[in-house]
């Protein structure tokens, strides 16, 4: 079954009241002591820890969502649910990440968000939501409709890099750790006169906050280990960026493996989110030059 567009519509609109609904519990919890809890298995701290407020987030939009499950016959992959693989033998399937950043939230600083899409069976985010409880901005777009910031049409500005438009890295917590990291930065300053930094935010506002900071870029490099964030990490805010004239793409400049069979990760392939097509090809060159 392909969905049409009053379809897609319909779905859209239930994703954009079960995030603002999500969104409001998790303000409700702002500069309240939360118990924090550890995922076993889980390979860094930001994917480690979860809240009773995840939960509680994810039991409010499955309940608003689960209604469109039956009707459409939809699948479901959520960040706090076991995977049952049924978005294997859907055509479509919702990919849930009720709090994003968790470890954001728990530090009390911007960098965390509802995020929501609609996937279809091949990887394609058709629909993305995401919510930000700090500014209480909203940001969605459908495939081919174009994206939109607080429900109007959103076609954010896009400079390249210059001597007048200092670049933008946005980054995970822990990437200073990273081997790559002094070279990185190396490599980025000489695309502008300066280099600003942004830091501590999940995924999912982080290519927001590339979309808001530009010229900037977001990514995570391949591995061999699990890890490099999950598909609910990346669903969403892939529909909403490539919907713009920037791009959410794997390191190589292709899809990213959003149905992948193996695993949630997608460290296999790693993701790079970029506010500029010529940006993004410079920096895939350039990793790859050195790898």
């Amino acid at each position: 079954m392909q969905l049409i567009s009053t379809q897609l519509q319909e779905l859209c609109n239930k994703a954009i009241e079960a995030a603002l609904q999500a969104g409001e519990l998790i303000s409700s919890y702002t500069n309240t002591e939360v118990k924090v809890n550890h995922k076993e298995s889980m390979h860094s701290l930001s994917s480690q820890v979860v809240t009773e407020v995840d939960v509680k987030s994810q039991d409010i939009i499955l309940n608003i969502l689960k209604p469109t499950m039956e009707k459409y016959d939809l699948a479901l992959l959520t960040e706090e649910s076991t995977d049952d693989c049924s978005r294997f033998e859907k055509d479509y399937f919702w990919c849930i990440d009720p709090m994003d950043g968790t470890l954001s939230f728990i530090k009390n600083v911007p960098g965390y968000s509802v995020a929501i899409a609609l996937v279809d069976k091949n990887g394609m985010p058709q629909i993305g939501v995401v919510y930000d409880p700090v500014t209480g901005t909203l940001y969605h777009a459908i495939k081919g409709q174009g994206a939109f910031k607080d429900k109007e049409p959103w076609s954010p500005e896009l400079p390249a890099p210059s001597n007048e438009r200092p670049m933008t890295l946005v980054m995970d917590w822990n990437f200073p750790e990273h081997q790559l990291y002094d070279k990185t930065v190396e490599h980025l300053k000489k695309l502008g006169c300066d280099l600003n930094i942004i830091t501590d935010g999940g995924a999912v506002m982080s290519a927001m906050w590339v979309l808001e900071n530009a010229p900037a870029c977001y990514f995570k490099l391949p591995k061999k280990t699990q890890g490099g964030g999950s598909l609910w990490d990346f669903a969403a805010s892939t529909c909403i960026v490539n919907e713009t004239n920037a791009k959410l793409c794997n390191m190589s400049g292709g899809h990213l493996d959003l149905n992948r069979k193996d695993s949630t990760f997608l460290n296999h392939q790693g993701s790079l989110c970029s506010s500029n097509t010529d940006l993004a090809k410079d920096f895939m060159n350039w990793y790859h030059e050195i790898n």
